[in-house]
């Protein structure tokens, strides 16, 4: 597998994801950059996008995933609570939600899945092998705002107590929306600020 990450345009700067299977099936994780840079990767690295995964709806993280999903064939997942077809949410639906601890498979990968409502509705992180995408849910030294339509504090706590919680590898590699990346451990190996934040 080849993991990239790809940062959106100003003034979020959303942190987004692609991985390539080693059969050249690619997995977009919060698609927020640019579509050209995208298929840059992909024609380098002999790519072809076959599946989108929404961390949760906001417009910095799904872009015009949309129309990205149909425009390269790839399947779209978020979840139903965060396709509203606002400007906050704009998706309108999607090929599928998330299913609590379901795992997605493409090729070699697995990728399972936790809701974490609290941010938005419907957000999730996303576990495949050692790298755990948080979206908004936690970044390094923070976590995600509840103040925004859709938000709720107390959901958010309990998100985190499931999240420091959940069966990740020690040596994971944390994944926010966010800001920066941990090396290994930060938001994934939760034990670390979730426990601190939720103190």
């Amino acid at each position: 597998m080849k993991a990239f990450q790809l940062v959106g345009r100003a003034p979020f700067y959303t942190n987004s994801f692609l991985l390539i299977t080693d059969a050249g099936n690619a997995v977009g994780i919060d698609p927020a950059a640019g579509v050209q840079e995208y298929d840059r990767i992909l024609k380098e690295h002999g790519g072809k996008l076959s599946l989108i995964l929404c961390t949760h709806g906001h417009y910095d993280h799904v872009g015009r995933a949309g129309v990205r999903s149909r425009g390269w064939g790839a399947k779209l997942y978020c979840e139903p609570a965060d396709c509203q077809g606002t400007q906050l949410l704009p998706l309108k639906g999607s090929d599928s939600g998330y299913e609590e601890g379901e795992v997605i498979p493409r090729d070699g990968l697995r990728f399972t899945v936790w809701h974490t409502p609290g941010h938005t509705e419907g957000s999730v992180v996303l576990l495949c092998e050692n790298y755990l995408f948080v979206g908004d849910t936690v970044f390094q030294g923070s976590i995600g705002r509840t103040d925004l339509a859709g938000g709720d504090s107390r959901k958010m706590d309990e998100s985190l107590r499931t999240c420091a919680a959940l069966p990740v590898p020690a040596q994971a590699h944390g994944r926010p929306g966010h800001g920066a990346v941990s090396p290994r451990g930060a938001e994934a190996g939760p034990k670390l600020y979730i426990t601190h934040a939720l103190s």
